[in-house]
């Protein structure tokens, strides 16, 4: 038998300079995963809000995700960062430009117990699909070179203040006012929605609405981008506790639970009242529930996320239908679920917060009165109306200069085809480079749209 030499013990590994600055491993793993997973995210409402739409417009409504990453990539690195999480420069309103470009971000820089460029990219992720979600607002009708300006100048002028007023350094709705906001109803699910009605108006309704079948073209591309939403939807929540540790397991779970009964809601109300449980209803529930649960997920029991779901999930499920009697054309309903459904969830901490997940304030259900619940509605207020009087403003100035609405032949053609010159399916006339009429590539809906 030959004989095993025995190798010379290793050496003592180096003490690594990032231990020595406070990074903790166990978090910055988690908080890496939970940033790709909220990434993730946009890719999944991109498949949510495609199968939506018709078929002539399917590549445009995934585009218009698609692009928002990179463009509120590129601002967020160049100035939305410094300006949302920076040292507040002026009364509470903005932060300063100390660090624009990431300027003396380096690895060695550290936010909590985790690297400050991680801290930097989680929250990008968070910008990236709030830009996103407003284009479900305006789907089949939007230019998308009026889209690729609106995106950073949107992100620049309400979702950084508004990011800053919440979490940022000296904001005055977390320091001033004292209102609760865990992962972000007030500047994600709030601004999308106030944000999304705007454009509907400066946009108008699309052409046939109200009169037009509308329905959703593919209905497992929706419950597949749904699917994704909600795994993506952990890592939005819980990720936001910034370390692996208890409150972000409470958290993770009270966003399943939520989830949960927001899809029960909805499909009760459609049983109900429509006597037929829809996927699309179970898709639209579930999200509903999600929006809910995302700004008050860190304050609220098990219990009170139970309860905020199923609120989301009934009166969303309501909502949705308001754009028929209002006359607003929310083609993807973003404001019915996202502002309707951030507005629920943000609001009712201050009925169910418990000191156990806040740490001091508690919602009028466990003795602390009326006053949070004052707090949360003028914080819903204030960002609502900031955020839909200024994309009011841009839209409204980006149509004057360049014309926000597609031409009317082009929206009866389909995006697809006359902006990107592709289409999502064969229609068995589609060949290598062939030219197809607008009569081809749009087929009119025979069904009259449900009101």
């Amino acid at each position: 038998m030959t004989p095993v030499t025995l190798a010379a013990p290793l050496a003592a590994p180096l003490a690594s300079p990032l231990a020595a600055k406070g990074i903790d491993t166990g978090d910055t793993a988690w908080l890496l995963g939970a940033t790709a997973l909220v990434l993730l995210m946009t890719p999944g409402l991109a498949l949510f809000y495609g199968g939506m739409v018709r078929t002539k417009s399917v590549l445009n409504m995934l585009m218009m995700s698609f692009v928002s990453i990179a463009l509120v990539t590129v601002v967020w690195l160049a100035a939305g960062y410094a300006l949302a999480f920076g040292d507040d420069a002026f009364g509470g309103l903005i932060g300063n430009l100390d660090h624009a470009g990431l300027a003396g971000l380096g690895p060695d820089s550290v936010q909590g117990t985790v690297p400050t460029l991680l801290f930097a990219t989680f929250q990008l992720t968070f910008a990236i699909i709030t830009a996103a979600l407003i284009s479900g607002a305006v789907a089949d009708r939007a230019k998308f070179g009026a889209w690729l300006v609106f995106v950073p100048v949107w992100a620049l002028l309400v979702y950084v203040p508004v990011t800053h007023w919440v979490w940022g350094p000296g904001g005055w709705i977390a320091g001033d006012l004292g209102a609760l906001d865990f992962a972000g109803g007030l500047p994600v699910e709030i601004t999308s929605g106030a944000s999304g009605l705007a454009l509907c108006l400066v946009l108008g309704p699309r052409l046939g609405f109200k009169k037009d079948a509308m329905r959703p073209h593919n209905l497992p591309m929706v419950m597949l981008g749904a699917g994704l939403l909600w795994f993506g939807w952990f890592g939005f929540n819980a990720g936001s506790a910034l370390g692996a540790n208890g409150l972000a397991a409470a958290v993770f779970l009270n966003t399943l639970a939520a989830g949960c009964t927001g899809l029960l809601g909805w499909l009760f109300v459609e049983q109900r009242r429509d006597g037929h449980p829809t996927t699309l209803g179970a898709a639209s529930g579930a999200v509903a529930g999600l929006v809910a649960i995302t700004p008050s997920c860190g304050s609220v029991s098990l219990l009170g996320a139970l309860v905020i779901g199923l609120a989301a999930g009934v009166v969303c499920s309501y909502a949705v239908s308001w754009k028929f009697k209002l006359n607003y054309d929310d083609s993807l309903d973003v404001v019915g679920v996202h502002l309707v459904g951030g507005i629920i969830g943000t609001v009712l901490i201050g009925v169910f917060a418990v000191d156990s997940m806040t740490g001091g304030p508690e919602g009028l259900l466990h003795g602390g009165g009326f006053g949070q619940v004052g707090r949360q509605l003028v914080a819903v207020v204030a960002v609502g109306a900031y955020a839909f009087l200024v994309t009011y403003g841009v839209g409204k100035l980006i149509d004057r200069l360049l014309g926000f609405r597609a031409d009317e032949e082009h929206e009866h053609t389909g995006l697809d085809l006359t902006v990107h010159a592709e289409t999502a399916y064969d229609h068995g006339v589609l060949g290598h480079g062939a030219p197809v009429t607008a009569s081809v590539a749009s087929t009119p809906s025979t069904q009259k749209a449900k009101a």
